[in-house]
């Protein structure tokens, strides 16, 4: 897949530490094929993740429920934005059963944001945790869900049904929310994360932030630490990359190094996992956290 370099420098050239990474193509077909016979959408494509070439290639797909039209316009998101369809009832069962056609044992689940349904979707994510148990024993779900509004009912709809890991991202420091995610809140998403945390404490929490849209290093510290005392165990730091010309421009590629020392800082402050990397999404490799191969 290729990247569009950012929308003020279209000459620059991506470093070297962010080459594209790539997959055997009849295995990223095979999972193409399987995710699209069951009418599903997943993030990897409807997000133009650089991972999804060497995802698919094993078989490892993120599915992406309630549809593929968002309800908010995020500046760094490629995902539509517009009207979305009605949510479809039948979709939870075939995102159990394109799971098993690919053997999947850890199934991450996401969604378009649906701030037109009366219960924000958490009913689709709790139908299609409980599809996926009930399919799959044994397998572990993480959900990657919206805020929901800040509605602690709808959050615990979803934690009901057991996910094994919460994920919801702030995606970016305090300071860059209105431009990145306008229509959402740092408040209200660190929030969420406390009390799901307090709600579940068996089930582990875990957000992410996006890095090289002109944060310093100290916002990020600041995050982190925002993250940790809101009760998060799991923290994701990757690389920002520019989906068109049409979104937020990067800002700075962040080095190995740099990601490497983020890391580092991460562990000290308590966080049980970090991936932090050029490369790193919410999803990429998510089932390290808990110790399930994929």
């Amino acid at each position: 897949m290729a990247l569009t370099p950012p929308a003020e420098t279209p000459a620059r050239r991506l470093p070297e530490w962010l080459r594209t990474k790539t997959g055997k193509r009849r295995l990223t077909e095979m999972t193409h094929a399987v995710v699209h016979a069951h009418g599903l959408h997943t993030v990897c494509e409807g997000a133009h993740c650089p991972n999804i070439g060497e995802c698919y290639s094993r078989h490892v797909a993120t599915f992406m429920i309630l549809g593929n039209v968002c309800t908010r316009n995020c500046g760094f998101c490629a995902v539509n934005s517009g009207e979305p369809a009605p949510v479809d009832p039948e979709e939870p069962q075939r995102v159990a059963a394109a799971a098993v056609e690919l053997g999947l044992k850890f199934v991450v689940v996401t969604s378009v944001t649906r701030d037109d349904l009366p219960d924000g979707g958490s009913g689709q994510f709790a139908a299609t945790i409980r599809a996926i148990h009930a399919a799959m024993p044994g397998a572990k779900v993480e959900v990657l869900t919206p805020d929901f509004l800040g509605d602690s009912g709808q959050l615990a709809t979803v934690l009901d049904a057991g996910p094994e890991v919460f994920n919801h991202n702030v995606e970016t420091v305090r300071r860059l929310q209105a431009t990145v995610r306008p229509q959402a809140d740092y408040e209200r998403s660190l929030g969420v994360l406390r009390r799901a945390a307090r709600t579940a404490p068996h089930i582990p929490t875990k957000s992410g932030i996006m890095v090289g849209l002109g944060e310093t290093e100290a916002e990020v510290h600041e995050t982190l630490r925002d993250l940790i005392d809101a009760g998060c165990k799991i923290v994701t730091i990757g690389q920002y990359l520019q989906p068109s010309r049409r979104h937020i421009p990067v800002a700075a590629y962040i080095t190995p190094q740099e990601f490497a020392a983020y890391e580092q800082h991460a562990y000290a402050l308590g966080f049980q996992h970090v991936a932090s990397g050029p490369f790193v999404r919410s999803s990429y490799h998510a089932e390290q956290a808990v110790g399930v191969l994929a």
